[in-house]
């Protein structure tokens, strides 16, 4: 049976890079590029016998970079086919890098899949059915999403994993404010992280941050409130209108330039990324943050802490969970069509998407997982703060958004760029959702009148009915 699910997507914006197989963040863009141009062409045309055919990936990933390090290492020293895969971990950049690589004609074998749509449109990956077996089908039949894994029954990407989305806070932080409990409510969130700069500024320690650096520093907080306060949308998109209405993340955009207009944000949130925001957050520096289930292992492996930390359910408008928290999940790595090696990159796949290898990702903490028999073999999780992030009645997997196609024929910024400018300088907010409510649904009627998306209203869509789907 094939679920009408589907995920919504990241837009970043171009900022750096990380060396290939580091898990460190590190300013050098052009060397993660010069390390993938590297691999692909050493990849290009069939090794000869007994050499080394040479697969390069790129992930976005950078939360279990030390786990499929040494995983992918493991892998080069034990196949019998021959294959050396070198990955090459991005950052924010990660979409333009990939569109980049495929226009220069340096694309990587295999790489994680950013949207669907998108990369079917623009020809970047291969349909999988030709090289699955039997086992394989019945594997993941039941789980495969339309929009997300599969196309017009091409399959193109499999499940791995979901990321559920918290507020993550310093629990040291809150007692010394003497804040009882995480925040329910938006309101509640603009004061708690008054409360924790007041008790811990002189000490450097600031109530709220994220990684404004690119728009994800937005999207992150926007699309994990949003969803959870309302029950009609993702994203600034109204599944049951069929168009774009970005009041629906106006509560979360009002509330980031509350804490910054208070000073309760750690200074110099424009120009942070999301490593060195967990770096700080390490320290103790930083009160309260928004991001995924991947935390629990960056603060394993990445950035040891000895922070006494925890995730909670997001604050919402009224305090009240309305939706469901989007999980996003769904597909993982797929095939460059541009590949030369795509018979070894799907024994690479095979080794990645192995029950050996998800059990072990599973039960070390870096994403809850939604394939059956993973699920249904592998322990509860046992690292430390990852009993925050596992599945609640409150998480869902939502429709797929017609975001990235509605962006490709965007004309003006993106919202994220300018909901980001908002919380960053102010604004008239009224006159910025207007304007991007306007150009959003001039691109997506572009979108859906030449194909690029099939995605259309559901007037009976309510997000409350998918509370329960994922847990009990």
């Amino acid at each position: 049976m094939l679920k009408q699910w589907g995920y919504t997507a990241l837009g970043a914006t171009l900022v750096v890079g990380l060396a290939a197989c580091s898990s460190s963040n590190n300013d050098g863009a052009a060397s993660s590029a010069s390390n993938s141009g590297t691999a692909s062409a050493s990849a290009s045309g069939q090794a000869a016998s007994g050499t080394k055919t040479k697969i390069s990936y790129w992930t976005p990933d950078r939360h279990d970079a030390v786990f499929m390090k040494a995983k992918i290492d493991e892998f080069n020293k034990t196949n019998t086919d021959n294959i050396e895969v070198e990955m090459t971990v991005m950052a924010d950049n990660y979409a333009d890098a990939v569109d980049i690589a495929f226009a220069s004609k340096q694309a990587p074998d295999v790489l994680q899949v950013n949207n669907l749509e998108t990369y079917v449109k623009k020809g970047y990956i291969t349909p999988l059915n030709a090289y699955m077996d039997d086992a394989t089908k019945a594997r993941f039949d039941s789980i495969l999403i339309e929009n997300k894994n599969m196309i017009d029954g091409q399959i193109y990407s499999f499940p791995n994993i979901g990321q559920t989305w918290r507020l993550i806070y310093n629990k040291d932080l809150f007692a010394k404010a003497g804040i009882a409990e995480a925040p329910k409510t938006l309101a509640e969130l603009v004061e708690d992280a008054k409360k924790i700069t007041a008790a811990g500024k002189a000490d450097g320690a600031y109530g709220f941050a994220s990684n404004f650096k690119s728009s994800s520093g937005f999207w992150r907080p926007s699309i994990t409130v949003s969803t959870a306060s309302g029950s009609t949308g993702a994203e600034g998109y109204n599944f049951q209108t069929g168009q774009f209405d970005f009041n629906s993340v106006k509560d979360i955009a009002v509330a980031l330039r509350q804490m910054k207009e208070d000073g309760s944000m750690m200074p110099g949130v424009e120009s942070l990324d999301m490593d060195p925001l967990r770096a700080q957050f390490a320290q103790g520096k930083i009160g309260m943050y928004i991001n995924h289930s991947g935390e629990p292992g960056v603060y394993k492996d990445q950035f040891p802490t000895t922070v006494n930390w925890a995730a909670a359910l997001p604050p919402t408008a009224d305090g009240t969970i309305h939706g469901a928290v989007n999980v996003v999940g769904g597909s993982y790595i797929g095939i460059s069509n541009d590949s030369p090696n795509k018979e070894k990159a799907w024994k690479f796949l095979q080794y990645v998407y192995s029950l050996d290898l998800q059990k072990e990702y599973y039960e070390s903490g870096y994403g809850v997982s939604l394939i059956p028999d993973v699920i249904q073999a592998a322990a509860t999780p046992s690292l430390p703060g990852i009993e925050g992030f596992l599945p609640t009645k409150y998480d869902a997997l939502y429709p797929a958004t017609p975001l990235s196609a509605t962006e490709a024929d965007l004309e003006g910024t993106k919202y994220g760029d300018v909901l980001t400018k908002y919380v960053i300088v102010g604004g008239d907010l009224d006159k910025m959702i207007a304007d991007l409510n306007t150009r959003y649904n001039a691109a997506l009627a572009k979108a859906r009148a030449d194909g690029t998306t099939k995605i259309e209203a559901d007037p009976s869509f309510d997000a409350s009915k998918l509370q329960g789907t994922l847990a009990k």
